[in-house]
């Protein structure tokens, strides 16, 4: 069986069981794969991007054309506070201070409700990106009760850069100027010499992920 076999076997067994199922994308080139095998699998289970109003302006522009392209149902999400009252004591946002704040208040606070309305939670992190993905399994469980099903975990970036090129799927537009790990704007950079993919965010930061794959996860005792 290979790997969209695998994935489409395990996404129709979820269904099977009436799961309810959502997807998370943040639309950079390596999302491309797992939206496309959605598209191909069920284009009705529904994809969220968490849109924390600090995205490139090129992603926005992306996530429509990926829309079209693969014809699927795309909702975005949004903090339940506005950028007005995300701001530190010295009246500056919070990404310049607290960027775990900033990243809870934009990214995993808004995803909380649909976890709770939810069953399964399709998200394409690998382990290759960083020691704390590497540890993870295919299911995890998160502490709103949904389950975690991490499709791509064992994709390397080669097989995502042969997928793409199987089946001649676009890449973001930053990818070329040399972003290959892009979020929001003001905390993402270039890559530079011998940096990984996760290490141009959050440069100087001491700072890897969000908190979607750290607080939205049960850990094991």
């Amino acid at each position: 069986m290979d790997k969209f076999e695998k994935i489409k076997s395990q996404i129709q067994q979820y269904l099977r069981e009436d799961k309810k199922l959502f997807v998370t994308s943040s639309f950079q080139t390596h999302s491309i794969p797992l939206l496309h095998i959605i598209s191909r699998i069920d284009k009705s289970i529904p994809i969220f991007f968490l849109n924390t109003g600090f995205l490139f302006p090129e992603t926005l522009v992306f996530k429509d054309e990926l829309s079209e392209l693969l014809d699927l149902k795309i909702t975005g999400l949004e903090s339940l506070i506005p950028k007005s009252q995300q701001l530190d004591q010295n009246g500056q946002l919070l990404f310049t201070s607290d960027p775990d704040y900033c990243c809870y208040l934009n990214k995993t606070q808004p995803l909380e409700p649909i976890l709770l309305s939810h069953d399964v939670w399709i998200n394409g992190i690998r382990a290759d990106q960083n020691t704390n993905r590497a540890q993870m399994k295919i299911e995890e469980k998160t502490p709103q009760g949904a389950l975690r099903y991490h499709p791509m975990l064992d994709w390397t970036s080669k097989e995502i850069f042969q997928y793409r090129k199987t089946y001649n799927l676009p890449a973001h537009p930053l990818d070329a100027k040399g972003y290959l790990s892009i979020g929001c704007e003001p905390c993402t950079r270039k890559m530079v010499g011998n940096d990984d993919e996760r290490t141009a965010r959050w440069f100087g930061m001491n700072k890897v992920e969000c908190g979607l794959h750290t607080d939205l996860i049960v850990k094991e005792k």
